[in-house]
């Protein structure tokens, strides 16, 4: 792999040109990249499993980018599930990170969308009716409240 002038890479992963905003990449994100790549290769699924905090949902997110600029026919959408809320904010923040260094490295926009979905549950801010915790209750009260 290489770094550019900020201590950012670009590295080869079988071929493909993969955009890591990030100045250092741990063995196992490279290994994680590859074994990504072969399974969208061969066109089949792929479990991968790292430790927590070993960085993989920017190496998910920047193979899948690179992936899917090589073949924008092969991949159109990218469908990243998560538990939590702020798993969910994270994974925008690190996709942001990286939309901001691929435009910069290639001098043109990424032309990529990345949307949040959650309920209303997690986003109302209704005083009231935020104090509830119960689902249905908050999804029909805010309805109530919002209904035109």
């Amino acid at each position: 792999y290489s770094c550019d002038l900020e201590q950012k890479m670009k590295l080869n992963i079988d071929g493909l040109l993969v955009y890591f905003p990030y100045d250092y990449i741990y063995p196992e994100q490279y290994s994680y990249m590859l074994e990504l790549k072969r399974g969208l290769d061969a066109k089949g699924h792929c479990v991968l499993e790292m430790p927590s905090g070993t960085g993989k949902t920017v190496t998910l997110l920047s193979l899948i980018v690179a992936y899917q600029k090589a073949n924008p026919a092969v991949i159109s959408k990218l469908i990243y599930c998560s538990r939590t809320v702020p798993e969910i904010e994270k994974v925008l923040e690190e996709f942001k990170i990286l939309v901001e260094y691929y435009e910069k490295e290639t001098g043109s926009p990424a032309k990529l969308l990345a949307l949040g979905l959650s309920s209303r549950k997690n986003l109302c801010i209704h005083p009231e009716v935020s104090r509830n915790r119960d689902g249905r209750v908050v999804d029909s009260r805010c309805h109530s409240l919002t209904a035109s």
